[in-house]
Order: structure tokens, then sequence, then C-alpha cells
């Protein structure tokens, strides 16, 4: 399995994707993260093109067990960052 790619890599591939310094590219790279986590933190959703959605999706309260100790307890209602893959990436990874 390879490597996942680190922060470094993808600026330094962004910038040669957009024929940019990665100066530039590394602040495209953060203002988008950046939006992203606002849209999302506020209840909206974002749709990247050919990669996917991400949104915020609410869990109810529930009853959860502790593995190591076998104790049953309350977990509160809380929220969870979801991301749906579009099917072109799939098709993409698929072949």
């Amino acid at each position: 399995m390879a490597k996942a790619m680190t922060k470094s890599q993808l600026v330094a591939a962004l910038a040669d994707e957009m024929g940019s310094d990665k100066k530039t590219a590394s602040g495209a790279l953060d203002a988008v993260c950046a939006l992203i986590t606002r849209e999302v933190a506020s209840g909206g959703s974002v749709t990247l093109p050919g990669v996917g959605k991400i949104y915020c999706r609410e869990r109810p309260e529930r009853t959860v067990r502790n593995p190591a100790t076998g104790e049953s307890f309350t977990k509160e209602a809380d929220k969870v960052v979801k991301m749906t893959i579009a099917k072109a990436l799939k098709d993409s990874v698929n072949g």
C-alpha cells in the first residue's frame, strides 16, 4: 500500500499543476481547507467535483459499551463529519 501524501508533497504537486510557486499553492490549499472547515462547521456541506461531498451529520444519544470493562453507559448526542466519495473517483480507482 502506498504511503499517504504529506502536506509539503501536496503543496509541491499543486504548485506544479498550477504553474505557480509553492508559497502561492500553500496559500490556496490553506484557503480551501479553511473554507471547507467553516462551511461544514456551520452545518453546510461542500461538494468537490470528481472527489466527493463533505458534510456534518448529527448522531442521537445512544447506549454504548466500554469493550475493556463491559460497562454500558449513555453517550450524548454529537456531530460527526462524513464524506461521500464521488462515483468518478471510485471508477478511476477501480479502473
